[in-house]
Order: C-alpha cells, then structure tokens, then sequence
C-alpha cells in the first residue's frame, strides 16, 4: 500500500486555479450521504419551487447503509439490480493512505454490502458501467510508489459474476472521463491523457475532448463525435435519447459550469443550459426524466466541498436547485435504483481529507 500520498493528491496548478462561480438567478444542483439508522430522514425545507411543474415534491434524505471502508474517487453502478463498487482511494482515518482493488456490492433489498472477487490489480478512478451482461471497469490509475500515484490505464476488464477477465482496451489512456450506453453502443469521453511520455503524476496529464464508442465486447472502440469543452471530472447521465455531460474542471483554468449534450442519431453535441455555478468531482444521476448533480470541490481561498444539490428538466432548459447534501462530499458516486438516488462515498473535505464511507438516499418525490 503507498503512503503518504496527501502530497501528491491533485497538487498540480488546479490547487490554485480559481473555480468559475456564476450568479446564481438560474438556479441549480448537487447531494450526498449520512451515518445512523436507514430509516432516518433528513428535514429538506429547501428553497421555495419556482415551478410547481417541474420543481420536486417533497424531496427527502435519507441515511443509506454505510460502505464497508471508506473510499472516494470512485465510479460505482448498477448491475443486474444491485450496485457495485470496486476500487478507489481509501483512508488511514483522516488521508488518503493508498488504493484499493476490493469489490463490493450493495443489495439494495435488505442493505447488505458483501464482498465480491476483488479488481485484478488495485485502481483508483476505475469506471464502472453495467453492458451487456458484464459490469465493466474502465480505465482509471494505478498507485506504484509516491512519486508515480497518477499512472493512467488503457484497459477494461469485464466482471462475469465470478471472475474479471480483459475486455477491449481504450485507444489511449484515459481517466477520469464519463460513460453512458445509448441504445446498444456504450460511450466514453472526456478526462484526461498523458499530456507527453510521463505517465505518472496529476501534472502529467492534459484534459481531453476525446470520444470514444464499443458496439460489443467483441469489438473496438471506434472515434466519435468529440466533446466540445475538453474537461476531466465532470459527471453525466443519460435522459431519453441524450447524453446530458455537466460540470467538471480544467487542468489549468479550474471548475468549469459548462453543460453540452450528445445526440447519438446525429453524432453531434449541442450546448445547453450551464450549471448555476462550476463544480467539478461531482456526481450526477437521472431519474423521471431529469437530471439531479451533486457534490464537487473548489481549490481556491483554501478549498471546500460544495453543499448546493440540483436538478435539470430538459423540457425547459434550465436547473433549480433542491435541498442541500446533508454531509457535502466530492469524489463519490450517484446511482440510480427505481425513483431514488444513492449518494456512494466520497470525501468531506478538498483533496484527500477525510475520505467517507457515508451513504445517503435521495428520494425527488415522496
């Protein structure tokens, strides 16, 4: 297990970039996790509804089952009806101390996590993603000493139910991208690529508008259409036929708001209606046809944890914010299950600080 790696936890020149905060008149986003009983709920007066339309009704927070160890910069998902976590930057009790190749899952029935066959090799950042029948980890970064924490990966490995074995590798190495299946074509893009031959700190890698698509596991990825605004730690979600892709940051310019959304039919991004203000290492999620984001990071007049949650209604082009993450966290992961949003891990403070085994539930309509 590497140690010490607090120093080498995104130190490069986004520690000091300012995040792009906008006014907030068009309201918008963000939510997150809890410790105590699953059945706790959380008060969410919230901001008035300027639409009793597409504003929700009554949304709740509610404490979930906690994760089995503390883990932030993670991607989990959805597979065959129970979520999945594999991977991430795990703790020694206030930082980051290492990375981890365990594998989890949460039955969301009875809110038992249980220990599955762990990743081949420990990554953090690995992208999961439910596709054709496999639960897929994709890309991410493997910890090999302190001065070599952020090495990129190329490969993907598919999860059978027993075993992980190789699935087609990415043309380049990426992380911190985002994935999303339309129709039966699974989609990843943005993040970041070694930036020239090193491939082993943050400030190795440069942000990057590539897009890539697989037809099959069978198959390779092919080029697509590229994202307009190149950015890494940005958080998407797909409603209906459109691959909505919010927020995120730059290398060198910080946290961006920018909002732009794939047509697959058309191979061609459009912009729509940006984030009321830049968060990036958020997470985001659908359901009933919009898009609730949730959580991030600033690194500017010391740093911080956004505690603003939001949703998007595509029908009208526009967010409005909703109740306030109980406890505010970046580097964690939203999934969907039914009509609830599951707020997965994360960390409570910028950087590496204080990593989380919270998990706490979002219902936007009781």
């Amino acid at each position: 297990m590497v140690t010490n790696l607090e120093r080498t936890f995104k130190s490069g020149t986004e520690m000091s970039a300012r995040s792009q905060k906008m006014s907030l008149n068009s309201i918008t986003r963000r939510g997150a996790l809890v410790t105590g009983s699953a059945g706790l709920l959380f008060a969410c007066s919230g901001r008035p509804d300027s639409s009793a339309e597409t504003s929700p009704k009554t949304p709740l927070w509610r404490a979930g089952p906690a994760l089995p160890f503390a883990a932030q910069e993670i991607y989990p998902a959805l597979h065959k009806g129970k979520i999945h976590l594999a991977g991430g930057f795990v703790s020694n009790g206030e930082t980051i101390s290492g990375t981890t190749d365990r594998h989890v899952i949460l039955d969301t029935q009875t809110g038992e996590w249980n220990d599955a066959t762990p990743l081949p090799i420990a990554r953090h950042h690995p992208n999961l993603i439910s596709y054709q029948d496999r639960l897929l980890a994709i890309g991410g970064f493997e910890a090999r000493s302190e001065d070599a924490v952020w090495i990129m990966q190329t490969g993907v490995w598919a999860f059978d139910g027993k075993t992980w074995s190789d699935a087609p590798a990415l043309p380049q190495p990426n992380g911190e991208s985002v994935l999303g299946i339309l129709g039966d074509t699974l989609h990843t893009c943005g993040g970041r690529k070694p930036s020239g031959s090193s491939n082993a700190s943050w400030n190795n890698h440069t942000d990057i508008s590539d897009h890539f698509v697989l037809t099959g596991l069978d198959g390779a990825w092919e080029a697509a259409a590229p994202l307009p605004t190149a950015r890494n730690s940005a958080a998407a979600a797909i409603i209906g036929s459109n691959w909505h892709m919010v927020g995120g940051r730059t290398v060198s310019g910080g946290n961006t708001p920018v909002h732009e959304v794939y047509d697959a039919n058309e191979d061609r991004w459009r912009t729509a209606a940006p984030m009321p203000q830049g968060q990036g290492g958020l997470a985001a999620a659908s359901v009933g046809g919009k898009l609730y984001a949730f959580g991030g990071e600033f690194f500017d007049n010391g740093g911080g944890v956004y505690p603003e949650a939001w949703f998007y209604a595509p029908a009208s082009d526009s967010w409005e914010a909703i109740p306030d993450m109980p406890h505010p966290r970046h580097g964690l992961g939203a999934v969907a299950v039914e009509n609830e949003i599951y707020l997965i891990g994360g960390a409570l403070e910028v950087g590496g600080r204080k990593t989380s085994d919270l998990v706490e539930i979002f219902t936007p309509s009781a």
